[in-house]
């Protein structure tokens, strides 16, 4: 029954079962999005600025805590791939079963850890005196639902392995209607402000997260999930961690230095927060739709990898790059045009929207160029080199934005949001330029290491 929403990544055409694989995980993140964008919207124009700026200056710090945890699903992911390629049945029972149980752990982990540093963190952030105290209640009551959250991610991961992202879109929008319901009652009807908004997230993750339990418990397939069987395996777990943990830290020390961007952003101002806030709401939408792409990259470089399909990834590579430039230039760049009406949805306070459009047109109209960079590193994740592009991208993304921070941004005549703003361009195109020697330097490697394969094919081509 659940073999219908399976997709073998092995043979035909590529680029058509990319599209297919990522356009509903496209939508499923464009509605993860429009939710969370609902928070944002509601407290804007039925709470204040303030509350807006609130909410939106959290993401980095969340994104903080949890991106480690969450950067773990890659080794889900790629684990859960490489076994349905090569068809290994206890392989795939294994990582679904340590992984799950993993998922839970983390997620009580991250909910101890956000409710009681939470204050700290936003004091280091350099927090808005106005904005604080909403902010650390929207925190603690947003971090009570990170077990659920964990699970969902760790799940989603499971089914994408095996080619399967329509289940997770229409779970997703169910919870989502959800959000948007409780949103609205809880801060219009209740005036819960920023609490109201945090709660109703937490019960859509749970939400969520039960229906991704209950398919896996349903499903009749190799992912099967029972829950009596819910245990750590030593060698998966050794292997998630060797393959996921390198793309945690990238993510967290991405997350961090993003908190450093956050900072710099906040000694602006409300206003400029604010408008910071929901613009970053929007590039949200721009980042989703191109990260599509680098899930694709990594669960069919996993799965060709696995069944042993070698001639297959030039093919991934190519096509990654050329749907991801695509869809970040054109989703980008409609962004940044019609920013100032899409701004007005978050706020009508014309210098937030003035504020926003400086952000949107040097993020927006350039996203395109991250979007090629994580491209590459899926490629890589994908073929079992973990540690190499979290290397070059703390050195190149974080490091150099960093450094922009503590050296440009200091010089007095460039002491403004905009030049902050252009650290995010400027370590992007460096990094991506990296990445593409390190995967010509891999690819090299992985043919020497699999020359008969390569020989053979050669000899049939001639």
């Amino acid at each position: 029954m659940s073999k219908q929403y399976q997709m073998d990544m092995c043979s035909g055409s590529v680029l058509k079962k990319m599209l297919l694989f990522s356009l509903p995980l496209m939508a499923s993140g464009v509605l993860q999005l429009l939710f969370n964008a609902a928070d944002v919207i509601v407290v804007g124009r039925f709470a204040g600025d303030n509350s807006m700026g609130a909410v939106g200056s959290t993401s980095s710090l969340i994104n903080l805590f949890t991106n480690l945890f969450v950067g773990l699903s890659v080794g889900v992911n790629v684990i859960v791939a490489r076994a349905h390629g090569a068809e290994s049945h206890s392989g795939i029972h294994d990582a679904v079963h340590t992984s799950i149980l993993l998922s839970g752990i983390c997620g009580v982990v991250l909910t101890i850890a956000g409710f009681i540093f939470a204050p700290q963190m936003l004091e280091l952030m350099n927090a808005t005196e106005a904005q604080l105290p909403l902010a650390v209640t929207y925190l603690r009551i947003y971090f009570l639902g990170m077990p659920a959250m964990m699970v969902y991610n760790f799940g989603s991961a499971i089914l994408r392995a095996v080619g399967d992202t329509k289940r997770p879109l229409y779970f997703l929008t169910a919870a989502g209607i959800i959000n948007v319901g409780l949103n609205l009652l809880f801060v219009i009807v209740l005036k819960m402000d920023v609490a109201g908004v945090a709660l109703a997230t937490v019960i859509s993750q749970f939400i969520s997260a039960g229906l991704i339990v209950f398919c896996l418990i349903r499903d009749d397939t190799s992912i099967h999930l029972d829950i009596k069987q819910l245990k750590i395996n030593g060698h998966v777990l050794g292997t998630i961690v060797r393959i996921g943990l390198p793309a945690g830290l990238q993510g967290m020390i991405f997350s961090l230095s993003n908190v450093v961007i956050q900072s710099s952003v906040n000694l602006f101002g409300d206003t400029v927060v604010s408008g910071n806030s929901s613009a970053l709401s929007i590039e949200g939408f721009i980042y989703m739709a191109m990260n599509t792409f680098h899930q694709a990259a990594i669960s069919f470089t996993g799965q060709n990898s696995g069944a042993g399909k070698y001639n297959r990834i030039p093919k991934i590579l190519f096509c990654s790059l050329m749907c991801v430039t695509i869809t970040g230039l054109i989703v980008g760049w409609s962004a940044y045009i019609f920013g100032k009406p899409l701004l007005g949805i978050y706020s009508k306070t014309p210098e937030v929207i003035e504020a926003g459009i400086s952000r949107l047109s040097i993020i927006a109209t350039t996203y395109a160029i991250c979007g090629a960079m994580d491209v590459m590193v899926g490629m890589l994740r994908g073929l079992g080199y973990s540690i190499m592009p979290m290397i070059v991208s703390l050195l190149g993304a974080c490091g150099l934005r960093i450094l922009w921070i503590a050296t440009v941004f200091q010089i007095p005549e460039y002491h403004t949001v905009n030049t902050v703003y252009l650290s995010y361009p400027v370590s992007w195109g460096i990094t991506l330029a990296t990445h593409l020697v390190c995967y010509v330097v891999v690819w090299s490697l992985f043919k020497k290491k699999n020359r008969e394969y390569f020989a053979a094919k050669a000899e049939v081509l001639h």
